[in-house]
């Protein structure tokens, strides 16, 4: 029996290659936005108008003053989620421009909205071959009322399980505003593990934008978390990155199902969702080091 080396990247799954049956636990598609238009403004004055139909959306683009990008409109196939009552994810992959992916979040019910744009490039030192633009947004056609999307700490400390299938399964721990390590626990690719860049916004409370960026496989994830319920965790999202030839690209929707498995929680001097993307505070750890080594230190009857 010849041992796996986990450690060769070069013989790690394509994105393709995953494909087949990752998608077991994807959500049924959602027709109640069919027939409608929402017009998404940006704080540039963006305008871009997403008119819904049966497996399609079709939208104009009409840049802001401060957008140098040229006016366009299209109509995309779009696959349609309702995340919860009234928050709905769309998800759809440009054919003019077939390297970017758009990643829609609407919510009807405070009138906001969120885009992620996923971009295919080249790879370099420091950058992934997916790049990811995360653009906040109003609800042209809906008042606004309650907080916008904006970045979150929340889920730093968690560690999860989610299941994509009978034969697909992962662990995700979120470590810091910038990293997540992910593992295979069962399918194609059990035994590997990495840690990978990651962007987490809310939405609601309790429900999260969680993308991340891979730097092994030229690939990037968006996903929509629903984690208000520790013990019946649901996720619903979309993979895009580069195929196996390297010439074309792989687009595909998803789901799992998950539950918290623990939480972690540091000391507030070294707690990384305190701390952000600032770094480590050495003067101000040292007391609490201090304090930390001699607890440890200190007789049972002391503790």
């Amino acid at each position: 029996m010849t041992e796996t080396n986990l450690s060769d990247t070069s013989t790690w799954l394509p994105l393709d290659g995953l494909a087949p049956g990752f998608d077991a636990n994807k959500a049924p598609l959602s027709h109640a936005l069919d027939g409608r238009t929402f017009t998404v403004v940006d704080d540039r004055g963006t305008r871009i108008a997403h008119t819904f139909g049966e497996g399609s959306v079709s939208w104009v683009y009409e840049p802001g003053a401060s957008d140098p990008t040229t006016p366009a409109a299209q109509t995309d196939a779009c696959e349609v989620f309702e995340v919860d009552d009234d928050l709905f994810y769309a998800q759809f992959h440009h054919d003019y421009l077939p390297h970017e992916a758009v990643s829609l979040f609407l919510d009807l019910r405070s009138g906001h909205a969120l885009a992620v744009i996923s971009d295919i490039g080249a790879a370099a030192p420091g950058r992934t071959a997916v790049q990811q633009i995360f653009a906040p947004g109003r609800i042209e056609e809906l008042d606004q009322t309650g907080a916008a999307p904006a970045p979150t700490t929340e889920l730093i400390g968690r560690r999860a399980l989610w299941v994509y299938s009978s034969e697909h399964a992962y662990e995700h721990v979120y470590l810091s505003p910038h990293w997540y390590t992910w593992q295979c626990l069962a399918g194609p690719e059990q035994g590997l593990a990495d840690t990978d860049e990651q962007t987490t916004w809310r939405l609601r409370p309790g429900i999260c934008v969680f993308a991340w960026r891979e730097k092994v496989i030229p690939c990037a994830s968006v996903t929509v978390a629903d984690h208000r319920d520790q013990r019946a965790l649901r996720s619903h999202g979309v993979l895009f990155g580069v195929d196996e030839a390297g010439t074309g690209q792989t687009h595909f929707t998803f789901g799992a199902h998950g539950r918290l498995l623990s939480n972690t929680v540091h000391p507030d001097v070294y707690d990384p969702a305190l701390r952000g993307e600032a770094g480590w505070d050495a003067a101000a750890a040292a007391p609490a080091a201090a304090g930390a080594a001699g607890l440890a230190h200190a007789p049972e009857e002391d503790r």
